[in-house]
């Protein structure tokens, strides 16, 4: 693999991480549904 696959492949994997760990806060994924039905 090249360097820039290797890049990529690893901010891929520290984004899904990242989103995994906000998953695992209650109080953030209420505070995004409220976002989000704030907007109908």
């Amino acid at each position: 693999m090249t360097a820039a696959r290797v890049a990529v492949w690893t901010a891929a994997a520290i984004a899904l991480l990242g989103t995994l760990m906000l998953y695992q806060q209650p109080g953030f994924m209420v505070n995004l549904a409220e976002q989000l039905w704030s907007c109908f």
